[in-house]
């Protein structure tokens, strides 16, 4: 029998690069910011229907909070859990901001094109994205407000957004505790609001390893997540795992 937090595989995902895989529930994916002021964008989609996707307004409204961090779930639109945020010594996840376009990053950074600059170019959010989508048959229409994981982004008295540079250290990590086998895409490109004058994504280390049984508790705080957690494991026919 697998042991809690045994090592089942481990990744390195360069800045400005993407990927996207299936998380069984019952493992638990770490990402890690390697050098300090990483951005990992992630979408997740049930990976039996894809169909069904990460909602944004359901996990913050349910949870009453604008920010993800440990102790948090991220709920799908139809009323389950994909995944229980276990550990996060960052402390701030964004969930607001979206993802960088072609035309931002062009604006922001100047064209570096890949005939040019091969994996050095200057690749946007959405279209690390885009591409990962494709692969498993879906695109842009399958794009949702997605969570931006270690960038933390805070409004003032007027509502207008402000990126806090500084909010992951180098070594800072993110458990996310799958209870859904879950699609995963996620792309290393900068933060939307990134206020750094030239293109310097950082590198997010990527290991998933056995969740331990007890992870998720802590999660279980409101009575929405204690339902969302049911119906999950209803749509598995029961199954407690």
């Amino acid at each position: 029998m697998s042991q809690p937090n045994t090592l089942i595989w481990e990744q390195s995902i360069p800045g400005g690069c993407h990927w996207s895989g299936i998380l069984r529930r019952g493992t638990t994916l770490r990402l890690t910011d390697v050098q300090g002021g990483a951005n990992a964008a992630v979408l997740f989609f049930n990976q039996e229907e894809k169909l069904e996707r990460y909602n944004m307004a359901d996990t913050l409204k349910s949870q009453h909070t604008f920010r993800l961090t440990k102790g948090h779930a991220c709920h799908s639109d139809m009323g389950r859990i994909f995944c229980c945020i276990t550990a996060d010594t960052a402390g701030w996840n964004d969930t607001v901001c979206g993802l960088s376009d072609s035309n931002l990053i062009q604006h922001k950074y100047g064209v570096a094109r890949y005939q040019e600059h091969r994996n050095e170019m200057a690749r946007s959010g959405l279209d690390g994205m885009l591409i990962e989508l494709g692969k498993w048959g879906l695109g842009m229409r399958d794009i949702v407000s997605n969570i931006n994981f270690f960038s933390k982004v805070t409004p003032d008295a007027l509502g207008e957004l402000a990126f806090q540079p500084g909010n992951s250290k180098a070594g800072d990590y993110v458990d996310l505790s799958f209870v859904m086998n879950t699609l995963v895409v996620l792309s290393a490109a900068p933060h939307p609001l990134d206020p750094k004058a030239s293109y310097q994504p950082g590198a997010v280390n990527l290991a998933v390893f056995n969740t331990p049984v007890e992870a998720v508790t802590e999660c279980l705080h409101s009575a929405e997540n204690t339902r969302a957690l049911k119906n999950t494991q209803h749509f598995y026919c029961g199954d407690e795992k």
